[in-house]
């Protein structure tokens, strides 16, 4: 097992160069830079002299494979630099911005664990019968309904039937939970419903497959309770498919809430990548989607760590 852990972390290396590369040559290969965008948006004529002068400060008009060093460099030593449009350090930025998103991705997970698990269970044990069919609507509908969509009705709900808003500005969790989770709380349950169709669809037929195998009748033959039969023996092998997609979910909500986090008013870092993006601010697009890149890669090792906890017949030795 130690062994197995060893070279998936030491595998993380060239996957995350892989991308440091792509991320490098892509944002290269866009016409613009961030001098030429900023200069043009003052609307008055910029000498030449002065958008060489600022290119040569931020060390574009280096040589690619010398920014891509020096950047490299920086990142190995947890150093991102400075942000090109805005001059302050890349760290600084996303840090304010981590906590929110770090926050809302795990009370959306939390949220869509605590449906779909119990529901995708109640689905498989009532298979086509009125629960099972409301259960399968109830996910269906949650596939089809974008969050940022159901985000928009939350917010008219509240304002319509109690003259009530959520508030606009962040308050970290411990400073005021009250203040804290009045904001994030109707994003976390816009958010997780959908995540939690995904995973009671999921839930319901893994478990319809392990029911239908042939321990599990010899565990009801036993005598086992059936309660033991489902919990025991049948949800937790059906769980493995279930944490993949929980696992990649939350992977892909720190960063990717764009949508969403523009209906709330969150300035997390889907939001921040946007800007960033469209800045053509090199620096911070790198830093976010390196960002982006470690926590699947992180997520994903888990993962594989947490399928040995759930199935002793999964082993890495």
């Amino acid at each position: 097992m130690a062994r197995y852990i060893l070279t998936r972390l030491l595998l993380m290396l060239p996957t995350l160069l892989g991308v440091a590369v792509l991320t490098f040559l892509l944002l290269r290969v866009v016409p613009g830079d961030v001098v030429t965008l900023k200069y043009s948006g003052e609307g008055a004529y910029v000498p030449r002299e002065t958008i060489e002068a600022e290119r040569e400060r931020l060390g574009l008009n280096q040589p690619l494979w010398k920014q891509f060093v020096d950047w490299v460099w920086g990142v190995a030593r947890l150093d991102f630099g400075t942000s090109m449009w805005t001059g302050r350090p890349i760290a600084q930025e996303i840090a304010i911005r981590f906590q929110l998103s770090l926050q809302l991705a795990i009370m959306a997970t939390l949220i869509a664990v605590l449906l779909a698990l119990p529901l995708g269970t109640l689905a498989a044990l009532k298979q086509d019968t009125w629960v099972d069919y409301a259960i399968r609507v109830f996910s269906i509908a949650g596939l089809a309904t974008p969050s940022f969509w159901l985000g928009i009705v939350l917010i008219l709900f509240l304002l319509i039937l109690f003259r009530w808003s959520p508030p606009v500005t962040f308050t970290p969790l411990f400073e005021d939970p009250l203040a804290n989770l009045s904001l994030l709380i109707w994003p976390a349950l816009a958010v997780g419903y959908r995540y939690s169709a995904v995973a009671t669809r999921m839930t319901r037929s893994t478990l319809l497959e392990v029911l239908r195998e042939d321990y599990i009748r010899t565990a009801r033959a036993k005598g086992l309770r059936e309660r033991a039969v489902v919990v025991r023996h049948g949800l937790r092998n059906a769980l493995l498919p279930v944490v993949t997609v929980i696992g990649l979910e939350f992977a892909f909500l720190i960063g990717g809430l764009v949508v969403t986090e523009q209906v709330f008013n969150l300035n997390g870092l889907g939001k921040l990548m946007v800007e960033a993006i469209s800045r053509r601010d090199y620096t911070l697009t790198q830093a976010l989607t390196m960002l982006g890149a470690a926590v699947y890669v992180v997520v994903n090792f888990i993962i594989d760590i947490v399928y040995v906890l759930l199935d002793p017949r999964v082993s890495y030795s």
